[in-house]
């Protein structure tokens, strides 16, 4: 037996072993495979992910990282290194230069941060909004006098969203029920000739309603007039293709990003122009500050809805530009409020804003906004970050320009507004919106929409934003009448306050004649006639009342008219020839009726003409979103005859 040999001479030591490099069988194939693996990658998550090729934005960044480690997972896969660790050592080194692309990539990133963050660039942050100090008593520039009711908002958002709920039940009379959605995400206060009003765009109700109707398109959108606590329009006279509802290329921003792959976007809102066309105005940001930070707005894309077309407008042009002054909302609401707590809070510098927090500012819970002239101005609350039970002033910035004012004054905070004018209607189980800020006598004031449980305006109340206990409601909670609440509630405010001086507030009332006006215009509307085939009939049961609707042949348009008034109508059948007389109205889609005439095949039946049992509110069913099918309950689709 050979002795054991034992050789000491490394003293004991062990020796490096190095790694050996053992490549998988047919490694060119693989290296290729993993390379087509990455491509792939690269395309589906770009096409999905929509990163803007522009070192100021983090997707950029994620967008690489995911596409180097696709690479790095696919050369493990495919040399088996999981199942056979001998390869393990050739596959890092495969993995060494995306390795060290990956490692770039994450520096760069933290140095960009470092760059951007409050703690090194607090100064320069502050400077991103600039906003002078206005005088309060001045009413001409942006505060919105009370004696001009036109151009005040009457209802928030939510109420706004109810009425335009409530309009998508005229898809019902056109066969379209249940078939779209309202996109809240994306609706826009806006400001037509003066006047503000909210558009909701639209969305299929599902994928399965998109696979049939997207050759059609989304059949127009919803108008909220906000100075009108009833009226909400459907507009069908438009076939938008391009959406954020839609899918695959006609995606808003997938479209918008094959176009511009190097421009980074921002927030994306629905408008449309004075001639009610629809319009998306996405935002294009530029970072002002290091690598991420001072996010503004260069300028806007405006494609429209329809066609597709694109148009490319800077923030100089926005402002300086006469045919686009219809655009409402270049710069999104939460940007600047956010650009202004940079200003509030670091215009002292970074240990200011943490250490005694001298002059340090914030704004309050929520925000606003406001019509004036051709524009819409963001507004809220101003108060001390020490303590935010009261105001130290208001801001207001125009959303298309970013002109912007601070206007100082102390007071009590929009939430203890609204608790203030809920509690003096705490009787009738109201609550209160968030409140708008107009002016009195160049005193601030605040308006509050009082709603119901169904998110329906019932009153409103005005709250003195210096002492915000003091509320003033219309004498009549209750009435159905806008312009006498908002003058009774005006005129018991003035009765029961006075200026911050002392003086007694002094108010014309003659000047308030710009209030929504209830009464019908005395001339009236002409009378018209429509002749032609029956093309559909139908029938609806609403609060026990049935209703006919009717849709002519070549007009299309549909008319409705109340059986009690019509019963001749039971016996009418699709080809019959009628007579339809009704009152001229803006009303595109459905139409009330003052009388059907049958004139041809079914002319020995009864003429159904109208009676003075007329509905309220021109004959129009009162609540057509709920209406109750006698035939069928639970289907709220007008039951044919």
């Amino acid at each position: 037996m050979e002795p054991i040999k034992v050789d000491f001479s490394d003293g004991g030591k062990k020796k490096s072993v190095r790694s050996v490099l053992i490549p998988p069988e047919k490694a060119g194939i693989k290296i290729i495979i993993n390379a087509v693996v990455m491509l792939l990658t690269a395309a589906v998550t770009y096409y999905f992910m929509l990163p803007p090729m522009n070192v100021h934005d983090y997707r950029f960044y994620i967008y690489w990282i995911i596409v180097l480690g696709s690479y790095v997972a696919a050369a493990f896969v495919t040399s088996g290194a999981f199942a056979k660790p001998e390869y393990v050592p050739y596959v890092k080194r495969r993995a060494l230069i995306p390795g060290i692309i990956a490692a770039a990539v994450l520096l760069t990133v933290l140095i960009g941060y470092l760059s951007s963050c409050p703690f090194f660039r607090a100064k320069a942050l502050s400077k991103v909004l600039d906003i002078p100090e206005g005088n309060f008593s001045d009413t001409t520039s942006i505060i919105t006098s009370m004696s001009n009711f036109d151009n005040v908002p009457l209802m928030d958002a939510a109420a706004a969203e109810t009425l335009a709920n409530k309009a998508l039940g005229d898809f019902g009379t056109m066969g379209l029920v249940s078939q779209y959605e309202l996109l809240t995400e994306d609706s826009t206060q806006i400001n037509i000739v003066d006047k503000p009003y909210r558009v909701y765009p639209l969305k299929y109700g599902d994928i399965f309603k998109w696979f049939l109707k997207k050759s059609d398109g989304i059949p127009g959108y919803v108008k909220v007039d906000l100075n009108n606590t009833e009226k909400a329009e459907l507009v069908t006279t438009y076939e938008i293709k391009y959406s954020t509802a839609e899918h695959f290329g006609q995606y808003l921003e997938r479209y918008l990003r094959f176009k511009y792959p190097f421009d980074i976007f921002g927030e994306i809102s629905f408008e449309i122009d004075d001639a009610g066309n629809p319009y998306w105005v996405v935002e294009k940001i530029k970072k002002t500050v290091g690598l991420f930070g001072g996010e503004d707005v260069e300028g806007v894309f405006i494609v429209n809805a329809v066609s597709g077309k694109v148009d490319y407008y800077t923030a100089d042009e926005l402002k300086n530009d006469p045919g686009i002054t219809w655009v409402d909302q270049a710069y999104d609401a939460e940007l600047l409020i956010k650009q202004y707590n940079y200003k509030g809070t670091y215009s002292g510098g970074f240990w200011n804003s943490i250490i005694g927090q001298t002059d340090v500012r914030q704004t309050s819970t929520g925000y606003s906004f406001l019509a004036k002239d051709k524009d819409v101005y963001l507004y809220t609350g101003i108060t001390s970050v020490t303590t935010d039970e009261s105001i130290i002033g208001f801001f207001f910035i125009n959303q298309r320009t970013k002109d912007a004012v601070f206007y100082s004054t102390s007071g009590g905070t929009e939430l203890a507004a609204q608790d203030s004018a809920k509690g003096a209607v705490s009787d009738y189980g109201w609550e209160a919106s968030f409140p708008i800020l107009l002016s009195i006598d160049g005193e601030p004031v605040y308006l509050t929409a009082l709603k119901d449980s169904s998110n329906y305006v019932k009153s409103y109340a005005l709250v003195n934003a210096r002492q915000v206990k003091s509320v003033s409601i219309p004498d009549n909670p209750n009435s159905t009448e806008t312009k006498s609440q908002l003058r009774s509630c005006l005129e018991n405010y003035i009765s029961s306050n006075t200026k911050a001086n002392g003086e007694p507030i002094t108010f014309n009332f003659d000047d308030a004649g710009d209030a929504p006006d209830d009464t019908p215009d005395e001339t009236g509307p002409k009378t018209l006639t429509d002749k032609g085939k029956v093309d559909e009939i139908r029938q609806q049961n609403v609060d026990g009342s049935t209703y006919y609707y009717i849709r002519l042949e070549k007009s299309g348009k549909w008319f409705y008219i109340k059986a009690s008034v019509a019963d001749g109508l039971v016996l009418l059948q699709k080809g019959d020839e009628v007579t339809v007389t009704y009152q001229e109205t803006d009303e595109k889609t459905l139409i009330p009726a003052d009388a059907v005439t049958v004139t041809g095949a079914a002319s020995a039946q009864d003429n159904a003409q109208s009676s003075g049992d007329t509905p309220a509110n021109d004959g129009r069913p009162e609540d057509p979103e709920n209406p109750e099918n006698p035939e069928n309950p639970d289907d709220q689709t007008p039951a044919e005859p």
